[in-house]
């Protein structure tokens, strides 16, 4: 696919979001105005430049992760609805904020030389919770940010999606678990699937999730690739939750 054509049919993809929004009689999450899942203004406050953003106190083996929000407002309020309610039109505003995530992410010094593409890998969702909610709402917002025109240019054979990842056990909501009860509900829960452990050995990887709280995820699903021999660069989320401040460069 050529560059104008990549774009050609990403704009496409926004105007038919926008016109079932339309058709759909929506109402913008961030301010409830009547028309598109999120309106411009509300997009604005979305799409903005990515920050270091770290727990307190950050757990041993989280990588560097960036954002571009608070995990409050605007951004709140699109990843719920994106994820648990099914606007899957938020998909295209999402993926352009985690593009700019991914951009700094990948912007780090790489920790072994190589020519080839950086490994983008998702946080794998179970599942079940994927059957329950119809979709996979990262890979979806994955897919969004790494189209064509997003992150073009930023590697000689653009960047590649690897759903390296999968969940090897049952694990709880994380919701209303704290630090110390993440750590012990994810430990183990992930590992890197057999046909990808050639794949990854030996590769400089970003992790990407939608959201990071206390940073256990990260750690977790870094630690089963660095058991398969990749070497984990950064990590990129849309969001990081405000109780655990994220740190704007000064």
């Amino acid at each position: 696919m050529t560059r104008a054509a990549g774009l050609g049919a990403l704009v496409a993809g926004l105007v038919r979001d926008d016109a079932a929004d339309l058709f759909l009689g929506s109402r913008c999450v961030g301010c409830t105005r009547p028309g598109r899942a999120l309106c411009p203004a509300c997009q604005r406050l979305l799409v903005r430049p990515a920050f270091p953003t770290a727990p307190d106190p950050a757990p041993t083996g989280l990588p560097p992760v960036w954002a571009v929000s608070a995990y409050d407002g605007v951004a709140r309020s699109a990843l719920l609805a994106h994820k648990e309610r099914g606007r899957t039109s938020l998909a295209a505003p999402l993926g352009a904020a985690l593009a700019g995530a991914l951009s700094a992410a990948a912007a780090l010094p790489a920790p072994v030389p190589t020519s080839l593409p950086v490994l983008i890998v998702p946080v794998p969702s179970g599942r079940a919770a994927v059957r329950t909610r119809g979709h996979d709402p990262l890979l979806r917002i994955v897919r969004r940010a790494t189209g064509p025109g997003w992150l073009s240019g930023l590697y000689g054979r653009g960047p590649r999606v690897c759903r390296a990842l999968e969940v090897v056990r049952t694990v709880a909501d994380q919701g209303r678990l704290d630090a110390a009860s993440r750590r012990a509900n994810l430990a183990g829960a992930f590992e890197v699937k057999q046909r990808f452990r050639s794949v990854v050995a030996g590769r400089c990887v970003i992790l990407v999730d939608d959201v990071v709280t206390t940073g256990t995820t990260l750690v977790e699903a870094a630690n089963a690739l660095r058991r398969a021999g990749a070497k984990v660069r950064s990590a990129a989320v849309v969001a990081a939750t405000q109780r655990r401040g994220p740190m704007r460069p000064s």
